[in-house]
């Protein structure tokens, strides 16, 4: 009886990549889903999670990191989407090489850049603050904004604007009916890639906020570089929370994409 040959599934180059998200991502997961419900003498406890609703510093810091990402993501917007839409609608090669002159900053560690950013601001005259945070924040995920925009825009079908134009609507017509629902869901993207990082993001916030600038990561961070047992379980607490707010943004912004995704057969001049 001849023996069937064996073939070689693609499938098996996931593998590899199981296997580093099984060590890296789920295990640590699960170890910040243990130490969150042990108390310091290792049995199993409430308390952390009571001491994190409890402790009103937490919704204020809370509401101190919404803002800090709210302002940042808006701002981070409004620069990155009339960029993308220059970029996009410029069919020459020079075009090209302006984009990746916002992804080649990318390749620099990015505690170099936020310290000659820090250097510049200092030199311009504002020193460590709100404002000093926000302009981190801006400049470091920048092209986390620009990119899934320019992406949309770049692959949206010319027909539909040229349709528009044909039936006689005017340029701000034209973009806000047809090119701009069209590019939603590179907004949400971007948005989403922007918001989500700033709640862990606490590097940018300590080098170049102050005292009164503190964003939730900072204070998990805080726990754990302190070195004491007895925070594990409630800075894993914190950590789970986060995590938790972390995953709804993310249905939300899946949501809210998948509902946008219909737009280019609904949208009218």
């Amino acid at each position: 009886m001849r023996r069937k040959a064996k073939t070689f599934r693609p499938t098996a180059f996931a593998f590899p990549y199981l296997a580093v998200t099984l060590v890296f991502v789920i295990v640590p997961l699960v170890l910040i889903l243990v130490y969150a419900f042990r108390g310091e003498d290792g049995a199993f406890t409430l308390s952390n999670f009571a001491h994190v609703f409890s402790d009103a510093e937490n919704l204020r810091q809370l509401l101190s990191t919404l803002e800090i990402a709210f302002v940042s993501t808006a701002i981070c917007l409004l620069l990155a989407y009339p960029v993308a839409f220059i970029l996009a609608s410029k069919p020459f090669s020079k075009m090209k090489i302006l984009s990746l002159l916002f992804i080649i900053p990318m390749w620099i560690n990015f505690l170099l850049r936020i310290f000659a950013l820090q250097s510049l601001l200092a030199m311009m005259g504002l020193q460590k603050g709100y404002w000093a945070a926000v302009i981190g924040m801006v400049y470091d995920f920048f092209p986390y904004m620009l990119l899934p925009i320019y992406t949309v825009l770049l692959n949206m079908d010319r027909s539909y604007v040229e349709a528009s134009k044909d039936l006689g609507a005017n340029h701000i017509r034209t973009f806000t009916r047809v090119t701009l629902p069209l590019s939603i869901p590179g907004v949400i993207s971007g948005v989403s890639m922007m918001f989500m990082p700033i709640f862990s993001s606490y590097a940018i916030t300590r080098m170049m906020g102050d005292a009164n600038v503190t964003v939730f990561g900072a204070k998990i961070a805080s726990l754990f570089e302190n070195q004491n047992y007895g925070n594990y379980g409630y800075g894993s607490a914190l950590s789970f929370v986060l995590l938790v707010i972390v995953v709804i943004v993310v249905f939300i912004s899946n949501f809210l994409s998948s509902r946008t995704a219909k737009a280019p057969k609904g949208s009218k001049a």
